[in-house]
């Protein structure tokens, strides 16, 4: 997906995932420039310390960077990349899915093979089987992301509510808060990567709690989307709507107000990916947040979170710089670069390290084995998740069903690569 996507959510990763261009620079160098590097990133409030550290490591080096949003980038860097005005490094997220996925840029050669790094041998196996495209690493992966329900702690406490653990209490709490004038999550359904994120949240549980092996029947053929628990799991996000789980209007709510909300105790939270805390701190600084699982059933013990590693790096196989951008993303796959976009990010580092307090949860989740993979990582084209995005905002509006979409979903997966 997006972060998530949460490929990309998975926009994130992806999500993301993340906004508006920000950072002055260009998508291609100057020809020659050993001392300057491009880098488009969508990791925007976390890339900018990173940049700092690495040319403060390497002094007269440059980095003239971009940042912008999943879908915006999404659409721009395959039109680059094919008409050879990309930057030396770029976002990439992993897996397949998305138009700027592993799999979907490495197999036409817009991608350098990086298994050569000191890093990439070191990569967990869950991670490393989606960082490479025919068993040759191309994207370094330097975090770990979970969609869960982000608390504002002290929106929490002066609510008088407590976070639920069973769906059954969820749809109480979401209740109870509407009745207290405080809507339990902000949901900003007008950018489209985000429609996503709820029912990520509820498929791990609802599907890939009694099927952990779903992916596998999907790919064999033996299960679809229209006729399965995504039915369940889609049916419990419009109940949470119908419940008054959020706020007004989320197809008139943007990503970044949504934020605003749940930063300022407009809302008691929001429904994320842990990338979002990173994004709340700076609206409210003094607020404390804390990512928890969104219950999708009423045994806490069966309750499952979509954790993965987000968007990482790749390089340009043209890069006009490409010395720079190995130095670049070895930076980034180091110690102090992981830390770094794990604290900005409220991430998990993809090698093992401390985590971030306001993710003890997500990491006894990871540890524990109770995670599936970001659902559209492991889906064989980008179409199925295009397809559930703007279906899913045509349900919001009422000019689609749970069931037309869900079979949509299924024909563009059976059409394959």
């Amino acid at each position: 997906m997006k972060t998530p996507r949460l490929t990309a959510l998975t926009a994130a990763t992806i999500a993301v995932a993340v906004l508006a261009a920000c950072s002055g620079g260009t998508t291609a160098g100057d020809k020659g420039d050993t001392r300057t590097l491009t880098l488009a990133s969508v990791d925007q409030g976390s890339v900018e310390d990173v940049v700092k550290a690495f040319e403060k490591a390497n002094p007269g080096v440059k980095v003239r960077y971009t940042t912008s949003g999943a879908d915006q980038y999404q659409q721009q860097i395959r039109t680059q990349l094919s008409s050879g005005t990309a930057p030396d490094v770029m976002s990439v997220w992993p897996g397949n899915g998305n138009p700027a996925a592993t799999h979907v840029l490495a197999e036409p050669g817009y991608l350098r093979d990086l298994s050569d790094r000191p890093w990439a041998a070191k990569l967990p196996d869950a991670v490393k089987s989606i960082a490479q495209y025919d068993d040759k690493t191309y994207t370094a992966l330097f975090g770990q992301n979970g969609i869960g329900a982000v608390y504002n702690e002290q929106a929490l406490q002066k609510s008088g509510l407590t976070a639920p653990t069973t769906w059954t209490q969820l749809l109480k709490f979401c209740k109870d808060a509407a009745v207290k004038g405080t809507p339990a999550f902000a949901l900003g359904n007008q950018d489209n990567w985000v429609t996503q994120i709820v029912l990520y949240a509820l498929v791990a549980t609802t599907v890939y709690g009694p099927e952990r092996d779903f992916d596998t029947k999907m790919q064999a053929g033996k299960a679809t989307f229209a006729e399965s628990q995504w039915t369940t799991a889609l049916d419990k996000y419009l109940t949470m709507e119908k419940t008054g789980c959020f706020q007004k209007n989320p197809l008139g709510t943007t990503y970044e107000a949504s934020q605003q909300l749940a930063a300022t105790g407009k809302t008691l939270g929001i429904v994320q990916g842990n990338w979002v805390i990173a994004l709340l701190k700076p609206k409210n600084p003094k607020a404390t947040y804390t990512l928890k699982p969104l219950p999708g059933v009423d045994d806490p013990t069966r309750t499952i979170v979509p954790a993965a590693a987000g968007a990482g790096y790749g390089i340009n196989a043209k890069a006009k710089n490409e010395e720079l951008a190995l130095k670049f993303v070895d930076f980034v796959m180091s110690p102090k670069g992981m830390n770094l976009y794990a604290k900005k990010q409220g991430g998990l580092p993809t090698l093992p390290d401390t985590a971030d307090p306001s993710l003890t949860e997500l990491s006894t989740f990871i540890k524990d084995g109770r995670t599936v993979p970001f659902m559209d990582q492991l889906w064989p084209n980008t179409k199925v998740q295009q397809t559930m995005l703007s279906g899913l905002q045509e349900i919001f509006s009422d000019q689609s069903t749970p069931e037309k979409v869900l079979k949509a979903m299924d024909a563009d997966y059976q059409a394959g690569d």
